[in-house]
């Protein structure tokens, strides 16, 4: 009876309470892990390939600890890139709201997984052998129920928690911190075309993950760390991999590299390809450089003001300070107003926003040549070193620099 107490109590293992929430930690990790390198950067990117034997040790641990589907995994997810925070997007805060994606994140991949047409159009190339079919996608219930049991035999009746928090450990990181949080909150490296964001430059607890912006930036690079100061522990697991012959990476960010400074420096197909490629880089550091013109501007006007004489351009160029930083917010009739009005008024800042959407056309282009993208850059950089605007000039300067 004693016996059957204590097993009741503590399962097999008998841990104490400290060792069992390191074991919950260590085997919630083991499915971050498998979510970030075998879903996510081999399945939905192919950023990487897998040996067979570490595929498929992801695709059965999955299988127990989550119950997720490969294909619909990797099927909403690059439904996800493709309409990224437009309509269609499967869980865009900026379609939904924050609050939905982040506390209902499950519920939203739950109802995108019975689209066939997003299963059919997005989930191509997933696997599809005896396994899949016959076990992995039909009976995905069965594998958590067997974690269930498992747990159960190991710890006890605490078995029941540390059930749960497996559960629950995709949904609140995966679904709700990355999908929400990452595009909400942080910081962004690359100005790509949607609101991703950098949660932490280290990526540890979500393996990665964390550097949602560069992810977004570079889709198909399997490392997610692209400044000096960040940590990527999934590339970690990455490189581990590839020292036992157990993947084989295909794609990483382009490292950005600059030609000597010289001021004769020609502006080739070699600095072109430089700019396209490095272009979410290009743009954010243009940004940054209108974010400080508009800067300056309020603080003058703050001055103006706090000297007894009221200028309602100080409220004016504060609502407009996120207008003129972000390329992919809507603006209202009446806002646009507004920021024509502060444009019309300001010649400099002007001049800067024009020459960000003629920049911008460079890499937007799909249809001119290489030869007149290459007049087309050319001629934007002389407008930039003749435009009297000292930050402009630098700025074109250093996009001559630029190489592929």
């Amino acid at each position: 009876m004693d016996y059957i107490i204590n097993f009741l109590a503590g399962g097999f293992l008998q841990l104490a309470w400290w060792q069992i929430v390191l074991v919950t930690l260590v085997l919630t990790h083991i499915t971050i892990v498998s979510v970030t390198v075998f879903l996510h950067r081999s399945q939905a990117h192919r950023g990487l390939d897998l040996h067979p034997a570490a595929a498929h040790f992801f695709r059965f641990w999955l299988w127990l600890t989550t119950g997720m589907i490969t294909k619909e995994w990797v099927a909403i997810h690059r439904k996800h890139h493709a309409r990224c925070e437009r309509e269609g997007d499967p869980h865009s805060p900026v379609v939904f709201g924050l609050g939905m994606v982040f506390f209902r994140g499950a519920e939203l991949y739950r109802n995108e997984a019975k689209n066939e047409d997003t299963l059919k159009r997005f989930g191509h190339g997933t696997p599809d052998d005896w396994l899949e079919r016959n076990l992995y996608s039909r009976h995905n219930l069965l594998g958590i129920m067997i974690m269930l049991g498992i747990d159960l035999a190991l710890f006890g009746a605490i078995g029941l928690t540390v059930w749960a928090i497996q559960m629950a450990w995709i949904p609140f990181w995966a679904a709700g911190v990355v999908n929400g949080v990452g595009h909400a909150l942080g910081y962004r490296n690359f100005a790509s075309p949607d609101t991703s964001t950098n949660i932490s430059p280290w990526g540890i607890i979500i393996g990665g993950e964390e550097l949602h912006n560069n992810h977004h930036a570079y889709a198909t690079s399997a490392k997610f760390s692209n400044k000096w100061y960040e940590f990527d522990l999934g590339w970690c697991y990455i490189q581990v991999l590839r020292f036992f012959k157990l993947a084989k990476v295909k794609k990483v960010a382009p490292k950005l590299r600059l030609e000597p400074a010289s001021s004769d420096a020609p502006v080739d197909l070699n600095t072109l390809q430089g700019v396209i490629t490095h272009r979410y880089e290009v743009l954010a550091r243009y940004t940054d450089l209108i974010k400080k013109a508009v800067s300056e501007e309020i603080a003058k006007v703050r001055h103006t003001r706090e000297a007894g004489s009221p200028n309602c351009r100080f409220t004016l160029l504060s609502r407009a300070k996120e207008w003129l930083t972000r390329t992919d917010v809507q603006l209202e009739p009446a806002q646009q107003h507004e920021l024509e009005s502060l444009l019309a008024e300001n010649k400099p800042l002007s001049t800067l926003v024009q020459m960000r959407h003629d920049l911008m056309g460079l890499w937007e282009s799909s249809s001119a040549s290489s030869e007149q993208l290459l007049a087309d850059l050319q001629a934007w950089c002389q407008r930039a070193q003749q435009s009297g605007i000292d930050s402009l000039e630098q700025f074109a300067n250093r996009l001559r620099r630029y190489a592929a």
